[in-house]
């Protein structure tokens, strides 16, 4: 009896790696990505893409254990739900008022070292943001979100 689930287990395991989510990958950075329409210093720039980018953009770069179903089906959910909180890849398209408190969400979660996640840095540790880094972040950060509330003002 064991032999026979173990064997059926096996096949549903084969069959659904027929079956994978859709990529979240583009070949060029969109005219509305965060990079191209803010123009942060270099470094700031490899932060983002380093740490946030494949979670909070439309191009992430895969590891090697996305290519195994049911593992890709729950990174895609990852994915899904970071884009769903801020997508870099969409930064133009929001509105003044809406940088401004996307950028305020981010000071919030980088102090309370929420971001990135633990589960992401586990698998990779060139994410992990250093104490320097978190600074970098949330200083450039501040002076963006005041920026946006300045521009959100009634004129």
């Amino acid at each position: 009896m064991l032999k026979k689930v173990t064997t059926a287990l096996l096949i549903l395991f084969i069959i659904a790696q027929f079956f994978n989510p859709e990529k979240n990958e583009y070949t060029k950075a969109p005219d509305s990505d965060f990079i191209l329409t803010e123009n942060p210093p270099q470094q700031l720039a490899d932060i983002l893409k380093e740490s946030c980018y494949d979670c909070h953009s439309s191009n992430t770069r895969y590891p090697w254990y996305d290519r195994i179903t049911p593992v890709n089906f729950w990174v895609n959910g990852h994915i899904d739900h970071g884009k769903g909180e801020l997508n870099f890849s969409e930064w133009k398209h929001y509105s003044a008022k809406k940088k401004a408190h996307k950028l305020d969400e981010i000071i919030e979660v980088l102090e309370n070292n929420e971001m990135p996640l633990s589960s992401y840095t586990l698998m990779h540790s060139e994410a992990k943001l250093t104490e320097n880094e978190t600074k970098t972040l949330i200083n450039w950060t501040t002076i963006a979100k005041i920026k946006y509330e300045i521009t959100d003002l009634p004129q």
